[in-house]
């Protein structure tokens, strides 16, 4: 058991008052309820609570004001599908062994890979115990809304149904088609995703629920309201920074006034006291939109796997608080189960509880984050990498495990590798990151690929738009689809 274990209440002492509010010291009968919103390939500061001055979120913001705001927060992996594996099973990626998205595009052996990539699951293992499946214990309804790329089809033990949650809705169930912002009524889909939350909501106010509300948005293909669309062209046309791009700052607001339906909806049935909000993204943003970071969404580089968190519960939180802890999506699944007083699965948990810190304590103390990604997609090649205090070190495996390190204290953009000037750090680091590969199980690519060509051209999906163009989305295509903005990008 994690040393954070030994705190959770028991089954026996689920009845018993939770402590939860440290400016009151007033208690709270119930179990909270817990509504995590995961939004699609939202960038680090996309949103104005980071420093957005361009994109207008202002419903998420009033999270940011009246809650929690976590200035160093990360995904576990650098896109979809490991994080989403990570956040439901609060393990690193080699454990449960989702270490990217089975893209075609990637095709092992592919003739740009030096390496033979790992061999990613496709599919969580149903002996995984989710977060609903561990809240189950402890009483709590389960909804899940959206996209969950863990698994195919609408039925079956892979899917959400077959997960452990109670209630399941994909944007198919409500007609749109795969990876469309509209249906054929012009119904968006944001919109259509949060009608199903605040029902499922509404329906179970008697009892405590988890909320796990995956949305399509914000990844491309864009496909914006036409008045939101035009409300950023102006103001684009009057911007010199030519990387704010209308369509996608239109889809990230009708995002944002979802959000605001949610909170809304807290607030009228007399819930938000007792509900804590989460509101993060699955991996780090796509270029151009993740300066001053380096790199993008598939890189460990800060842009790949820095993104916007923010914790929202009244009563609870002190309204604007910050902090610059390091955490990950590995610690919603433990800060669940110590607010619910559910019981720790059997099985190993990398993440510790944010509980303390929701309530304005010190952290429950953690030495170092890792990320693993033994795999091929867009720029990213295969590579490993740690974070302990202000130290960050990357492992690169194409390069024969060449090493880069940097100090994010002084240089979070890392462009000045510390490798050779401080080689004792590098060093020990090294020794840490490979001590945590073994004792995970971690898969090392190392066999050299024979059919690599160097002079290869790697696969890049369609022509993008998405580097500053301001191309128009919205209009009704043949059959009763939108046209799009972008590309469709791996998840």
């Amino acid at each position: 058991m994690r040393p954070w274990g030994a705190m959770l209440l028991r089954g026996p002492l689920l009845a018993a008052a939770w402590l939860i509010s440290a400016a009151s010291g007033s208690a709270v009968g119930d179990p909270p309820n817990v509504i995590l919103i995961l939004i699609d390939d939202l960038g680090w500061r996309d949103v104005g609570f980071m420093g957005n001055a361009f994109v207008e979120t202002p419903c998420i913001d009033r999270l940011a004001r009246e809650g929690l705001a976590f200035t160093q927060a990360y995904a576990s992996g650098p896109n979809c599908a490991p994080t989403r594996a990570s956040l439901l099973s609060g393990q690193y990626p080699p454990r449960h062994g989702i270490y990217t998205v089975v893209d075609p595009r990637q095709p092992a052996g592919a003739p740009w890979h030096k390496l033979i990539a790992a061999e990613s699951k496709a599919e969580m293992a149903t002996e995984v115990v989710t977060i609903p499946e561990a809240l189950e214990a402890a009483g709590y309804a389960s909804g899940f809304f959206g996209m969950w790329n863990l698994g195919r089809g609408r039925n079956g033990p892979r899917t959400p149904g077959g997960q452990g949650f109670d209630h399941v809705v994909f944007p198919e169930t409500l007609g749109f088609a795969k990876d469309a912002y509209f249906d054929d009524a012009g119904r968006q889909l944001s919109d259509r995703l949060t009608d199903e939350v605040i029902e499922f909501v509404e329906r179970n106010k008697e009892r405590p629920f988890f909320v796990y509300y995956a949305d399509h948005a914000v990844h491309a293909p864009f496909d914006p309201e036409p008045k939101l669309l035009a409300k950023y062209e102006r103001k684009a046309a009057l911007d010199r920074d030519t990387r704010n791009l209308p369509a996608y700052a239109a889809v990230i607001e009708a995002v944002d006034r979802n959000v605001g339906r949610i909170t809304d909806a807290l607030r009228r049935l007399a819930l938000a006291e007792n509900t804590l909000v989460i509101l993060t993204s699955d991996n780090g943003g796509t270029q151009p939109f993740t300066a001053p970071l380096a790199g993008s969404k598939g890189q460990l580089f800060e842009g790949g796997i820095r993104v916007p968190l923010v914790a929202w519960w009244p009563g609870t939180i002190r309204p604007g608080s910050t902090t610059a802890e390091p955490v990950a999506s590995i610690d919603f699944y433990p800060t669940c189960l110590e607010l619910a007083a559910a019981p720790a699965p059997r099985q190993p948990l990398d993440g510790v509880s944010l509980g303390p810190i929701l309530r304005g304590q010190p952290a429950n103390t953690r030495q170092r984050l890792f990320w693993h990604f033994p795999c091929y997609i867009g720029k990213a090649t295969p590579s490993s990498a740690v974070r302990e205090g202000h130290f960050k070190l990357v492992e690169f495996f194409e390069d024969g495990g060449r090493v880069e390190l940097y100090n994010l204290r002084d240089d979070p953009g890392e462009q000045h590798d510390l490798a050779a000037s401080q080689p004792t750090e590098a060093a020990a680091l090294t020794r840490v990151l490979h001590d945590w590969q073994r004792t995970t199980g971690a898969a090392i690519p190392r066999q050299a690929n024979p059919g690599y060509d160097p002079q290869a051209s790697r696969s890049r999906g369609r022509q993008t738009d998405e580097g500053g163009s301001n191309a128009r989305g919205g209009g009704r295509g043949k059959g009763g689809q939108r046209g799009h903005v972008g590309t469709p990008r791996s998840r």
